[in-house]
């Protein structure tokens, strides 16, 4: 099997080009999904083909080194398509990057380079089984628990579970006296996927749960994180901290199923005339007023992602170690914003297109689902806007939104 770089070099296009080229496939394998609640083998193998879950690894672990609007761009364009595939991309390819950022170069070799066809999960919330690590007498670590929401576990090679060390039937410390809690890097033959992603809004996306139970760690995969400072990579993406770099990668989702709404409340208009009238949907004073409110609406949320982005990138090419407080609070103010604003989109043109809409046939009915699956995510939710106004107000920003970290996601803890 040729390795990562020999793969890229047989890619054509750019990312975005090879999403347009793949339309077709996406749509089929979006609607096998929504049977099977998650991506269908075949078209994950395609996209993988495609080089869609590399795009974001620097090149040299072949992949295109996307930027954050790159990125942007191109999960939107898959979620035009189907937003449950666009998630599945969104996360693999996002923690494929993540991990990549601080993996020591020779295990990167091993992990990437070797075997183009990596796909990664993980993070997640915890599950009904209190998660632990405990370290045993070769270095290596035995990690049991559970873990939520783990989109894309079926496409995934490595599975990151995060886990406290216990040590005597206690939690080992650091030097500061906080327990130690890490991003346990597991492979596929270590966990097992829990059958429960049963739900409405991206139903196709396999956010099943994920179980350990004594999964083996060995020691030379210690060093692995979901990320660490500093990478090893010039890429701005590598600092941005967790946080933000998750909210960009959701909301790119939501910009994705509005856009496609919009699209299709057109053409419903353009074809529909609506039960005892004799004109099309189009000609009505309302279709018109909500398809230019809408889009305006969109065109805004999408502006001010791309505005609050391109700043942060800015930035950091300009040699800053990490986005300040200031791009922080504006970036995360315009994903959460853009998320709220594109369910809204779809809210009004689904009820604009009346009753129609409602069919399971109808892909309104789905982009209504998908669009509150998105919105509601915890980066890029409405509870944020509670902090993000104290941050207005003049109160003193948390680690979060200062653009210094977050809620723990991982951060190389020590032995």
């Amino acid at each position: 099997m040729p390795n990562a770089l020999e793969c890229k070099q047989s890619l054509t296009g750019t990312a975005l080009d090879r999403v347009k080229a793949l339309s077709e496939d996406i749509t089929k394998g979006g609607d096998e999904a929504q049977l099977i609640r998650r991506m269908p083998d075949e078209l994950k193998d395609t996209l993988i083909d495609n080089g869609l879950f590399r795009f974001t690894l620097p090149t040299e672990l072949g992949g295109e080194d996307a930027s954050a609007l790159e990125t942007i761009e191109v999960l939107a364009a898959i979620s035009e398509i189907d937003a449950s595939i666009g998630w599945n991309v969104m996360l693999g390819s996002e923690i494929n990057a993540m991990a990549a950022g601080g993996m020591p170069k020779d295990l990167a070799r091993e992990v990437y380079i070797e075997n183009p066809r990596v796909v990664m999960c993980g993070g997640g919330g915890p599950g009904s089984q209190p998660a632990y690590a405990i370290e045993q007498a070769d270095g290596s670590f035995k990690v049991w628990g559970e873990t939520t929401f783990i989109s894309g576990c079926h496409n995934s090679t490595w599975c990151f579970m995060g886990a406290p060390i216990i040590e005597d039937s206690k939690p080992r410390l650091d030097k500061n006296g906080q327990p130690i809690f890490r991003m346990w890097f597991m492979h596929r033959s270590q966990w097992e996927i829990i059958d429960n992603w049963d739900v409405a809004g991206l139903r196709g996306s396999g956010s099943h749960n994920v179980m350990a139970n004594g999964a083996v760690v060995e020691a030379r995969w210690y060093p692995v994180e979901l990320m660490r400072t500093p990478a090893l990579y010039d890429n701005p993406v590598f600092r941005i901290p967790v946080p933000l770099r998750l909210s960009y990668n959701k909301v790119a989702i939501a910009l994705g199923i509005a856009k496609s709404a919009l699209d299709t409340f057109c053409e419903t208009a353009n074809n529909k005339v609506p039960m005892m009238s004799a004109s099309k949907m189009r000609e009505r004073p309302i279709a018109q007023y909500r398809m230019a409110e809408m889009t305006a609406k969109y065109r805004a949320a999408r502006a001010l992602v791309f505005d609050a982005m391109g700043s942060v990138e800015h930035e950091l090419e300009r040699g800053a170690e990490r986005p300040g407080p200031e791009m922080t609070f504006d970036a995360r103010l315009a994903c959460t914003y853009a998320a709220q604003a594109c369910m809204e989109v779809v809210d009004v043109v689904h009820a604009a297109c009346g009753t129609s809409a409602s069919y399971m046939k109808n892909p309104l009915e789905r982009k209504l689902r998908d669009a509150h699956g998105a919105a509601s995510h915890r980066w890029v939710a409405h509870p944020l806007y509670e902090t993000l106004g104290s941050i207005l107000f003049g109160m003193e920003p948390d680690a979060e939104f200062s653009g210094k970290g977050g809620p723990v996601l991982g951060g190389l803890g020590k032995k």
